[in-house]
């Protein structure tokens, strides 16, 4: 703000394959120590990182909506910063918007001024890419005492209704297990559907896809790891993109403790059972070996990208660092042998490090420091389970954590499955098991089941899509994917429409890519679908995700 400052010589250099640096000359060399205030004047807008959206690619259809995804390397083309997650800050932004619209950021603090302007601090250091901004026609709701949701005028009553009173039990949890939330608001946005993730961890403000409204509190354990994300990934961040396993494996493994306390260890296994098979199947796709399948990547100097696969962390988005990094976390536990000592450790773990970024030598040196009786029976080193295998050797986890208390759930869906896949149908069995109780993983695990087991003998489908309207019929978004899946693997035309249907309600690249993969590799009449469906809902895509489809489709990526 100080108009008497001196105007200072910089240009832009060539940086990498995503970005350039931006070098600014100082008068003199600055001392150790010393404060610089830099003011830089830039527009900015174009770039991956700002999303802008057409009315149509919103839910009321009504009005354009904006909104920035950071993570992993794209909010250095939403403002020039320190682009990796190894330096932290605090932050303040002033947003000017249109009459009728309202700006929301990732902030610990808030205040519309006049001339519909918003003031924003965030007073907390954190990363680069937890930074977010959203403007639109948004409205919010109360539903906890320091909880709100945020969505479009025509979602609100659906967010409340699905979210009151629950994000508090998972705080309160959360901070039980892991020591204080430090952010104090925990905010939900749900976004437009066109929205390709699940969720992203912005501190304070969530974004959530709303595919998480299922109407009937069935998928609200998806935020229980964005909450996780508040202590592990936000709070202890890791120094490079090449060791994200730090961000998400501590984070599964906090979602599942959190989800044991409050639903119990047999449906918290049979949840982590579904992740396993999600890696299991990445792992088949890309080969055991793939240099992607290690916790440590390699990547391309001072950046955080995957240099094997051209650009962008985004690009190289798998299971490893969630499942994998999950596996290694439990190890350290098992090492432990006692779930209360490693929640203590937990605990410090997260006080040692707070607000900084880390990498996996400070994790493992602190976990041997604060047990050292570990330390001096080489824990660091038992053969085929050295913390350097993990870390640094492709392929499937040396250890497995216990997932049978999940059998007690599982069990009965493997058994259902195999009465729908056996050639002449016992009705009198399947009629004699009630799944009117049961939650969304054991329906998912079921279907998963049936899945593998397809194409099911002639016939089989359609009863089974009578007998279950819950499942058929279903608005839960990870059964919608499965049923979807069945519908295709079988060829079942009649309900091909629910697939369409489905890719026209939603743009989350979870949901998308797995069924345009199953497409183009049906039928003729897949094919078709495949490429009517994508002609029809490409505008609200968001542009990778357009852009994943096209290669699946064999169509040309613009530059």
């Amino acid at each position: 703000g100080d108009p008497a400052g001196q105007a200072l010589p910089v240009e832009s250099r060539p940086f990498a394959s995503y970005g350039s640096a931006l070098h600014i000359t100082l008068p003199q060399p600055p001392r150790a120590g010393q404060l610089l205030t830099l003011l830089i004047d830039y527009e900015a807008g174009e770039g991956p990182g700002v999303c802008w959206l057409a009315p149509e690619q919103t839910a009321g259809k009504q009005k354009p909506y904006m909104y920035t995804q950071g993570q992993a390397v794209l909010n250095r083309s939403f403002f020039p910063c320190f682009d990796t997650p190894s330096v932290k800050f605090t932050y303040s932004a002033t947003v000017k918007v249109p009459e009728g619209f309202t700006a929301v950021m990732s902030a610990t603090s808030w205040e519309k001024q006049k001339d519909n302007t918003f003031v924003f601090k965030m007073s907390q250091p954190i990363p680069s890419y937890l930074i977010a901004l959203v403007v639109g026609d948004i409205v919010s709701a109360d539903v906890g005492p320091r909880s709100r949701v945020w969505a479009e005028p025509c979602l609100i009553e659906a967010a409340k209704k699905e979210y009151d009173g629950v994000i508090e039990e998972f705080l309160v949890v959360g901070e039980k297990l892991f020591g204080p939330y430090v952010w104090g608001r925990y905010d939900i946005l749900f976004m437009p559907p066109s929205f390709p993730f699940g969720g992203m961890e912005n501190p304070c403000l969530t974004f959530v896809t709303p595919c998480l409204l299922a109407g009937d509190r069935s998928l609200v354990d998806v935020i229980i790891h964005e909450i996780s994300h508040s202590w592990f990934g936000n709070l202890v961040t890791n120094a490079s993109w090449g060791e994200f396993w730090l961000n998400e494996g501590f984070t599964m493994y906090a979602q599942r403790r959190i989800s044991t306390e409050v639903y119990g260890l047999p449906y918290t296994c049979l949840e982590a059972a579904t992740g396993r098979a999600l890696l299991r199947q990445h792992m088949d796709a890309t080969g055991e070996d793939h240099p992607l399948n290690k916790l440590r990547v390699v990547i391309e100097p001072g950046l955080g990208f995957y240099l094997f696969l051209g650009i962008n962390p985004d690009d190289t988005y798998n299971e490893t660092p969630y499942e994998k990094g999950y596996c290694f976390v439990s190890y350290l536990a098992h090492l432990v042998g006692d779930q209360s000592k490693f929640d203590a450790f937990l605990q410090a773990y997260v006080n040692r490090f707070k607000f900084q970024s880390i990498t996996a030598d400070d994790t493992l040196a602190f976990f041997l420091e604060y047990f050292p009786e570990l330390k001096k029976k080489g824990v660091d080193s038992i053969p085929g389970f050295e913390f350097d295998r993990w870390l640094n050797t492709p392929g499937w986890p040396p250890y497995l954590p216990d997932l049978s208390p999940g059998q007690q759930l599982m069990k009965p869906a493997e058994e259902l499955a195999e009465l729908w896949a056996a050639d002449s149908l016992n009705m009198e069995a399947i009629e004699a098991v009630d799944i009117s109780g049961w939650r969304t993983y054991q329906l998912v695990y079921f279907l998963d089941q049936v899945l593998q087991k397809s194409p099911l003998p002639e016939g089989n489908v359609e009863r089974l899509s009578k007998m279950y309207p819950k499942i058929s019929k279903a608005q839960n978004a990870e059964l919608r994917l499965r049923w979807c899946q069945i519908v295709l693997k079988n060829n079942l035309e009649a309900e091909y429409s629910k697939v369409k249907d489905f890719l026209h309600s939603q743009g989350k690249q979870k949901y998308t890519l797995p069924l345009y993969r199953a497409m183009w590799g049906g039928s003729e009449a897949t094919r078709a679908l495949a490429m009517e469906t994508f002609s029809a809902t490409a505008p609200q895509l968001h542009v990778n995700v357009q852009n994943y489809v096209k290669k699946i489709l064999g169509l040309q990526v613009a530059e």
